[in-house]
């Protein structure tokens, strides 16, 4: 489980910084994909709960690091959506295209849900989604879009990522 767990963390590594580098400065983008949270979602519904929710929170350590997130808020979303896609390890097949799909769509739903729930404990200090924004409307659309995508770009690595069960 260490070889897989280090070849997740080096995807989160590249894919944070794709993030923060380079699409957060595209102008014409109000919002950009969500590709930690797409690859903590592939590594839980690939490896199952426990390698899920520690993936999930090693992506949300990134982000938080990178973000001016207060410092916590990305490592439990991840944690969170990590565990639940891990629920679903022998249940989905992720190799199409309508069902990862789905599982992005969902999934920004869920993070954005858990942020309201959240910012409900901490009223000044987490700004929660406005569902009806073009910002979020953008952000769901293209991690519905991306998440076939990038469920395929880690297929080729699944030798490398993937949790070897021993009977």
């Amino acid at each position: 489980m260490i070889r897989p767990f280090f070849a997740a963390c080096l995807f989160f590594l590249g894919f944070a910084l794709f993030e923060a580098a380079i699409l957060s400065n595209l102008l014409f983008l109000p919002a950009v994909p969500d590709f930690l949270l797409l690859c903590a979602l592939y590594f839980s519904v690939q490896n199952g709960t426990l390698f899920g929710t520690t993936t999930g929170f090693v992506s949300g350590l990134f982000l938080d690091f990178l973000s001016a997130a207060p410092l916590g808020l990305n490592c439990l979303l991840r944690t969170i959506i990590g565990y639940v896609g891990g629920l679903f390890q022998k249940t989905l097949n992720i190799n199409g295209v309508l069902l990862p799909m789905v599982l992005g769509f969902v999934a920004t739903l869920v993070k954005a849900l858990l942020i309201w729930i959240i910012a409900l404990f901490y009223p000044r200090g987490i700004q929660t989604y406005n569902l009806l924004s073009v910002a979020f409307v953008v952000e769901i659309v293209l991690n519905t879009l991306f998440a076939p995508i990038t469920f395929r770009f880690l297929d080729l690595f699944a030798h490398i990522t993937t949790v070897e069960k021993i009977i």
